[in-house]
């Protein structure tokens, strides 16, 4: 890969709900930089993008993309490496791993539909890893655009302060271009040139108070975070210089004050060329994020730092994992420091072993481009793994360094699947093995009562895709069985029990004591095990501790009304005793283990199931019948509003397990008039009624209380 000063590099991605445009901005972003020299459109299934065959057939993106291209802005050319994120609910690890490694991003909005609830968990995501962002209301072509309330929505829904670096010269069929208030000229595109070239003019007569409105509002924005600028501001706005206000504004937006906000339609080729004049401007470069702090992996509470510098030693996180039918297990990674080179070894401080990494590729969606090297500061790929997890630190054997990985949501979904034949048998434990390694939120397990293959994923959607790729990618034919769902369980009371574990079986025996509280997990403690150890006088030696908490962390995976894992517990180690030749670790563990099954049993176990965030866009007509239905399916209405097309949005929470087929029955009910979508919000208690035939279901093995 060519080395390119750091201050002219941009790691950006696209995210967005899903359908507000995200794929085909990508795609204009290609064609207007030189990449591609034809527009691929997400309808027809030719976008560069979305390459996979059930992307091209369902208009959705799955998986994320990974392109390099290029943009000349104030005479310099910044390299830019693209992620296209999914905006699938059911995908949203893509947007999760993608923002790890990423140094800003591009909220897409659209015009019409607003902050929709994919919106607010990608805000969510990029909020956790401290990415800046700048926000593109596209879609302003289509009826009932209003870039206003979007903007007022960014403020009130997602608590985010947006800045309006632009605003639009119309709107639906009207829209022509927009005003750029630092320059306080406007901006119209040429529709015979597919918006390739468009010419800068006076605001029209009709938008020059209004311009002069919102430029106040940004030049009072910029002054916070700029003394000079404040002092000017105050003395004379007029004197404030074009440089002065971008400087102002890129200070805000990487501090994560602010969100310069522009506007365009992609889809019409309008508002793409600012966009990406606005990424070079405003968003980060490695450099802007000068330190990356690590620690040791031999010592954890010893942090290491390491710079976007070529001659610092390795550092480089590996965030996504993919299966090419070519060159097989395509490893993409981000370098932070030092540089990759192709054959060289490097080391992965969670196997601990050396790996070759044969070749390295820059990628262009799906086809590989082999380079040389990869520098700090950018995104590459390579294979030649043979051990390799999404979340790796990849480093210099001799400079040991372990990045924070990431964390992924629990599957909520499960359904069965056994192959048709018995040449598929093998074919689908391949298949399931690497498709489990590619991605961390789907996950496979042998049912222990029924022998049964079990593969467990984000939703509805999620399971099929899966099942397609089985199909097409590794010639697997498999039946499947009736989706479940994915119930966890919990404990609701406190209990102290004393556990004995007592074995003599000639020479030497097995004994453990120990006596423990149970109890619901504290309030504030994040996590699945809060173990609490308060022994005092040595009762139970220092080395039998640790044993006795991996017993409770390993007995949570089967919980013990149904086989559920148990959710959260918190445990506290009271007292308990040893033998001084029979005690040993294991004793312990074991002990552990009998103590959780005992100890849980009397702490009144409850069922927990998921509970979805849903939102319904119905016309009015309906919505009587959307809110009675919702009610039949245990549904909490917890707001109804109204949108600018006259419709209405009827929030609500319902449990998943009544959510199989919501799509078709909702599309029933209102003659295919209305929308959902749905992501996952909490766990929450089962009825009793209901977790009695669930439990019943799943072979129980202790009654409910």
């Amino acid at each position: 890969m060519t080395k390119i000063d750091l201050k002219y590099n941009r790691n950006i991605g696209i995210m967005a709900h899903i359908d507000a445009g995200k794929t085909t901005t990508s795609e204009r972003i290609l064609y207007y930089t030189g990449l591609t020299h034809k527009i691929g459109e997400t309808h027809e299934g030719t976008a560069t993008m979305d390459w996979m065959a059930q992307e091209q057939e369902r208009g959705i993106t799955i998986t994320s993309a990974a392109t390099t291209t290029s943009w000349i802005y104030n005479d310099q050319r910044y390299k830019i490496n693209l992620i296209d994120t999914p905006g699938h609910v059911d995908f949203t690890v893509e947007v999760e791993r993608s923002l790890r490694i990423l140094d800003g991003a591009v909220a897409t909005f659209c015009a019409v539909g607003g902050v929709e609830p994919q919106s607010e968990t990608v805000w969510r995501q990029a909020d956790k890893y401290s990415v800046p962002r700048i926000c593109y209301v596209n879609k302003m072509d289509r009826t009932g655009a209003n870039f206003y309330e979007v903007v007022r929505q960014i403020k009130d829904m997602l608590g985010a302060t947006p800045c309006p670096i632009q605003i639009p010269i119309g709107a639906e069929e009207r829209f022509q271009g927009v005003v750029d208030l630092i320059k306080m000229k406007a901006i119209l595109w040429h529709d015979d040139t597919m918006g390739a070239k468009y010419h800068v003019e006076e605001i029209p007569e009709n938008l020059v108070n209004e311009a002069q409105e919102w430029r106040d509002k940004m030049l009072e924005a910029c002054a916070e975070f700029d003394d000079a600028v404040m002092e000017k501001y105050f003395d004379n706005p007029d004197s404030l210089t074009e440089q002065e206000i971008k400087t102002a504004i890129r200070k805000g937006t990487l501090d994560m004050k602010i969100s310069p906000v522009i506007c365009g339609s992609s889809f019409k080729n309008k508002g793409v060329q600012p966009m990406l004049d606005a990424v070079c401007a405003f968003l980060p470069s490695p450099l802007d994020t000068p330190e990356i702090i690590g620690f040791d992996p031999k010592d954890p509470e010893k942090e290491i730092v390491r710079h976007p510098d070529v001659n610092e030693p390795l550092c480089a996180l590996t965030f996504k994992i993919a299966t090419d039918p070519y060159v097989g297990r395509l490893c993409f990674f981000r370098v932070y420091s030092g540089k990759l080179d192709s054959g060289s070894h490097i080391y992965n401080t969670r196997s601990e072993k050396k790996e070759r990494i044969s070749r390295i590729f820059q990628m262009h969606s799906n086809k590989q481009n082999p380079v040389k090297t990869v520098h700090a500061g950018d995104i590459g790929a390579g294979v030649g793994f043979k051990d390799i997890r999404t979340g790796d630190t990849l480093c210099d054997e001799s400079h040991p360094i372990t990045l924070e990985s990431m964390d992924f949501p629990d599957p909520v979904i499960g359904i069965s699947v056994e192959p048709k034949t018995q040449k598929d048998l093998d074919r689908l434990g391949l298949g399931l093995s690497k498709l489990a390694e590619e991605d961390p939120t789907f996950t496979v397990k042998t049912d222990e009562q029924s022998g049964q293959t079990v593969i467990s994923g984000m939703g509805e959607l999620h399971l099929e895709i899966i099942i397609d790729r089985l199909k097409r990618e590794f010639k697997v034919e498999c039946n499947q069985g009736r989706p479940q769902v994915a119930y966890k369980e919990a404990i609701v009371q406190t209990v102290e029990h004393r556990e004995v574990y007592k074995k003599q079986t000639g020479g030497r025996g097995k004994f453990a004591d120990i006596v423990v509280k149970v109890e619901p997990v504290d309030s504030d403690f994040e996590g699945s095990l809060q173990f609490v150890d308060v022994v005092k006088g040595g009762n139970v030696p220092r080395e039998f501790i640790p044993s006795v908490q991996k017993g409770f962390e390993t007995a949570m995976n089967n919980g013990i009304l149904a086989g559920f894992p148990m959710d959260t517990m918190k445990v506290t180690l009271l007292d308990g005793s040893y033998h001084a030749v029979d005690s040993d670790q294991l004793s312990f563990e074991i002990c552990a283990q009998m103590a959780y099954r005992n100890a849980c049993a009397k702490a009144r176990p409850v069922l927990l199931e998921p509970i979805m965030k849903i939102e319904v866009v119905t016309p009015e007509e309906n919505m009587g019948d959307v809110i009675g239905d919702l009610n039949k399916r245990r549904g909490q209405v917890e707001g109804m509003d109204s949108s600018r097309t006259g419709t209405r949005i009827v929030k609500a929470k319902v449990p998943l397990a009544e959510m199989f087929g919501y799509v078709t029955a909702l599309r029933t009910i209102t003659s295919g008039r209305a929308t959902s979508s749905m992501e996952f919000s909490h766990y929450e208690e089962v009825p009793t009624a209901i977790a009695k035939e669930v439990v019943a279901d799943a072979g129980g093995r202790v009654e409910l209380l």
